[in-house]
């Protein structure tokens, strides 16, 4: 199991409270240095930033205020699910920042989160043991004392002593964090708590998978509604359920249209799902109408693009017996059987014009006649419809109706594509790959490390569908107990970035080096042969490391000198020369 101080597998070591190495004392003035480097305080435009997001300096009081005042409203339940799953996307930001920053060194990237835990204020760590890990056994641990915790202090100022672990935002933010650099699904559990009236606040970190026990109380605040999964520490029934088995996100953007349905479902209003195909239009509509008063009625499906233009409305409207050639019998149209329920037109747009007539009379008379038929049929649906196109731009095209367009438009609900809500990634996976492990009862490991870097940077043009179907293909194509790598996911044809694989001498396909598995001898002379392939002089790739390095450090000199081991002088030489070969003089 890797570990942020030895990579090589070791036995837990207990570390006796109070005595910190030498190393870790230099290994905390390190990370302390990166912060520090990455910290940018601008009181004249009102802006601090820390890793390039902006941050805000509250009043420790007054946090602890509206804290109190969020139990008394809401209850101890509800807040608490609340202020976690803050806290749970901050850390997910946050690690998602320092996995970008540091990609080949997960356990510096680590380190570093609780480092800025430290520095907001929230906590001092302690460490009782090392941080471990290997994602392709699907391992982690982690062991923390948590000093001087501001939620312990707060909630005991506010509320008192009571029976259950107080710090929310802080156990959130350490399994978001985990979760967005390890890539796999991590909580961190609360087992001693100052509020609790224990002498110190303690929790450990382990894979969500490995958890035993978990009440909703630990892990509620990954679902944002009673409709959206939970994820599931162990493989169950629930967890493999066709409809919603990976109803699941911890993502603002998911977490916003789950806000939508929930608060359109109790009405009557017709609703539009606007998003690109596999976001899971269908999914939510299913949601929205099992919440709302009709869930006891059927729900009734259309994929409007599926129907041959001739049969659009004997699908719809249904056929009385001798209608047409072959109608050997009456048949309900979808309108009839979804009646008291509700109708859910998925890909609206792809109706023809004439077709778009005869459904907005529908909607509008709530009156249906089936195809030969001459009897006029009262029908009582809710219209649920999707698109994964611009209507209004169809519209202006002359393409869609626009007296459709207004009446489908009531309540329209926009679906983030998965590329905009990483954060549910590692979720996904993680359901996905105990769906497809139990279908094909095929024991495969986790991801490794590369796989996760190419999930996470591929730009998913087909959203949630496209990651089942990677993930269904990898178990197939991984090796029984082997773990899931790079081209079991992308087997089908996908583009993935430069950062996965490279090009050799030869133009073969091949893992990047930094990413290859052979040993640290064999990878620098990778390095070089692809270096001196790709570039033609000694000063080209000196300028290629002055440049990078410089990214990396976000342009602070001082950083980037440290990253090529120079003095600040020689880094400062390189960068005229190189401003300098560029100009000409």
């Amino acid at each position: 199991m890797k570990s942020a101080k030895n990579p090589a597998r070791t036995k837990p070591r207990a570390r006796r409270a109070g005595a910190v190495p030498d190393k870790a004392t230099a290994d905390a003035a390190r990370l302390s240095q990166t912060i520090a480097e990455h910290l940018r305080f601008s009181p004249d435009a009102g802006h601090i930033q820390l890793f390039g997001q902006r941050m805000l300096l509250m009043h420790a009081n007054s946090f602890a205020q509206l804290r109190r005042e969020l139990i008394e409203q809401l209850g101890t339940a509800k807040a608490r699910e609340m202020l976690m799953r803050l806290g749970y996307q901050q850390g997910a930001e946050d690690g998602q920042r320092l996995r970008a920053l540091y990609p080949d060194d997960p356990a510096h990237a680590l380190a570093l989160g609780p480092r800025l835990r430290e520095t907001e204020g929230f906590v001092g760590m302690r460490p009782m043991d090392e941080m471990r890990f290997d994602v392709e056994r699907g391992e982690f641990w982690g062991d923390f004392i948590w000093a001087a915790s501001w939620e312990a202090e707060a909630h005991l100022q506010q509320i008192g002593i009571g029976g259950e672990p107080a710090c929310w935002i802080m156990s959130g933010y350490a399994s978001g964090c985990s979760t967005a650099i390890v890539g796999m699904p991590i909580h961190w559990r609360e087992v001693e708590c100052v509020a609790m009236g224990h002498a110190q606040c303690r929790v450990i970190g382990r894979p969500l998978s490995q958890w035993e026990g978990l009440l909703e109380a630990d892990i509620g605040f990954l679902k944002i509604d009673s409709f959206v999964a939970t994820p599931s520490p162990a493989p169950t029934e629930t967890a493999l359920d066709p409809a919603f088995g990976e109803f699941v996100g911890v993502s603002p953007g998911f977490n916003g249209v789950a806000r939508l349905v929930r608060r359109v479902a109790p009405t009557d209003s017709t609703v539009l799902f606007r998003g690109e195909s596999g976001v899971g239009k269908e999914r939510f509509a299913r949601a929205l109408h099992s919440i709302s008063p009709r869930a006891a009625k059927p729900m009734i499906a259309v994929n409007c693009a599926a129907i041959p233009p001739e049969l659009v409305e004997a699908e719809l409207f249904g056929v009385e017996k001798g209608a047409f050639t072959g109608a050997d019998r009456s048949r309900a149209g979808r309108f009839e059987r979804a009646e008291g329920g509700t109708l859910f037109l998925d890909e609206i747009h792809s109706l023809s014009l004439q077709a778009q007539g005869k459904v907005l009379r529908a909607i509008q008379e709530r009156e249906i006649e089936r195809v030969g038929g001459s009897q006029v049929l009262k029908v009582d649906v809710r219209i649920v419809s999707a698109a994964n196109c611009d209507l209004r731009a169809e519209m202006e095209a002359g393409r869609f109706r626009a007296d459709l367009f207004y009446r489908l438009n009531v309540f329209p609900i926009e679906i983030p594509p998965l590329r905009e809500r990483r954060e549910d990634i590692p979720l996904l996976v993680a359901l996905f790959l105990e769906r497809y492990r139990a279908r094909f009862s095929k024991a495969v490991g986790g991801l490794t490390a590369r796989a996760y870097d190419a999930l996470w940077d591929y730009d998913w043009p087909g959203n949630v569908r496209e990651l089942e179907n990677m993930v269904q293909r990898a178990v197939i194509l991984a090796e029984p107990g082997g773990a899931i790598d790079v081209q079991h996911l992308f087997a089908g044809g996908e583009k993935l970035k430069a950062s996965s694989f490279n090009l050799d001498v030869h133009g073969a396909l091949v893992p990047s080096a930094a990413q290859t598995d052979a040993g640290p001898g064999e990878k620098q002379r990778l390095l070089a042969d692809e270096l001196l392939t790709s570039l033609s002089s000694f000063e080209q790739i000196e300028t290629l490391f002055v440049q990078r390095a410089m990214e990396r450090a976000g342009g602070n000199l001082s950083a980037a000198a440290r990253l090529l081991r120079l003095r600040r002088g020689q880094m400062e030489y390189r960068l005229k020369k190189r401003d300098r070969d560029a100009s000409g003089d």
